[in-house]
């Protein structure tokens, strides 16, 4: 088996295995790194469909990348767009992929890794105020492009519950 071919019969083992474990999304949507190197200009954007605006939302970013990843964080910009809206808004934020130990975080197997993190202010959950479809664009932020080792990003919405 080649090593291209391996890599990918990790992922997809990968891939089954933690979403086997975890509790059914609302939302889940993962995209393959082109070539495994996140370029600037690779920005995908994910369409959420949200017709309970009442309801609490937790918003996860998602990463698979490999132990040969040489950093022990990501920052990315994210940009949200509302429902009707023409522009997108703009943050930034840091993700930590491993602790000052160097170890990873996350789930590992084998040399592939994933991790998600939340990426609401505050951990806190959120409300859509409004009804349609909500866009988010992940674009990584790093001083080195492309960045290497990074297999997948995705987002992860998850459904909670109402206010009480």
């Amino acid at each position: 088996m080649q090593f291209s071919s391996f890599r990918i019969f990790i992922t997809l083992a990968t891939v089954l295995v933690f979403t086997g474990c975890m509790k059914s999304p609302y939302f889940q949507k993962d995209v393959a790194i082109p070539n495994y190197q996140w370029k600037y200009d690779y920005q995908p954007v994910f369409k959420i469909d949200i017709q309970d605006t009442a309801a609490l939302y937790n918003l996860y970013f998602m990463i698979r990348h490999t132990e040969a990843y040489p950093y022990s964080n990501i920052w990315m910009w994210i940009y949200t767009k509302e429902p009707n809206d023409t522009t997108f808004k703009r943050s930034r934020i840091e993700i930590p992929l491993a602790e000052k130990s160097g170890k990873w975080l996350g789930r590992g197997m084998g040399e592939i890794w994933e991790q998600r993190m939340p990426i609401t202010r505050n951990d806190a959950p959120m409300i859509f105020d409004k009804k349609g479809t909500y866009e988010i664009k992940f674009e990584q932020n790093m001083r080195v492009n492309p960045l290497p080792e990074i297999l997948q990003v995705g987002l992860r919405v998850e459904k909670l519950g109402y206010k009480k």
